[in-house]
């Protein structure tokens, strides 16, 4: 599986240490709090508030540099449209990859 990286941070920030700090932060602030919501909406079986759920991390799962991830996560929030929740295993590997990574920051 791919590495989470900070490269597409590094390039938004354009040398900016202040813009780049605040970019992290907020990737190590709103990360934890959507990946809650996921997991409860989960729960509850609720696939819309898991498709929007599942969008939201995409950005996040972009803005790591994780483009195949995305491509799965993309898939996984079209299936949920479908109340498919193919993919599902592939995206949770995907939040323990994040998870783990955003512990380093």
């Amino acid at each position: 599986m791919e590495q989470p990286n900070l490269n597409y941070v590094e390039q938004l920030a354009r040398g900016d240490e202040k813009i780049r700090q605040t970019l992290i932060d907020v990737i190590k602030t709103e990360f934890p709090t959507e990946k809650n919501e996921y997991y409860k909406s989960l729960a509850e079986k609720n696939y819309k508030k898991i498709e929007e759920n599942v969008h939201k991390i995409k950005h996040k799962i972009s803005i790591l540099g994780l483009e195949k991830s995305y491509e799965l996560a993309n898939m996984y929030e079209h299936n949920l449209r479908e109340k498919s929740r193919q993919g599902e295993a592939d995206f949770e590997q995907i939040l323990n990859t994040m998870t783990a990574y955003i512990k380093t920051m």
